[in-house]
């Protein structure tokens, strides 16, 4: 059995949701007219590109982890 965590969304799950919510104000960009706004769609890629790594990250120490703890350390 799994130890339990000491919170109720998984750090990858949250990091998503991040990211979904930066991908759905990009696309309501054109609908608002912002689309000449350089400024504000150069900050929000930044913002995607550094929500899109954080995700990863967290995807892959999660993954890391439950394989840790299903198989053991890593020996040799």
């Amino acid at each position: 059995m799994l130890p339990p965590t000491p919170y109720t969304e998984s750090p990858a799950l949250i990091a998503r949701t991040r990211l979904e919510a930066l991908r759905a104000e990009q696309a309501a960009v054109s609908l608002t007219g912002l689309t000449a706004n350089r400024i504000y769609k150069a900050d929000l890629a930044d913002d995607i590109a550094a929500a899109e790594s954080a995700y990863v990250g967290a995807a892959i120490t999660e993954i890391a982890s439950l394989r840790a703890v299903l198989d053991g350390p890593l020996e040799g």
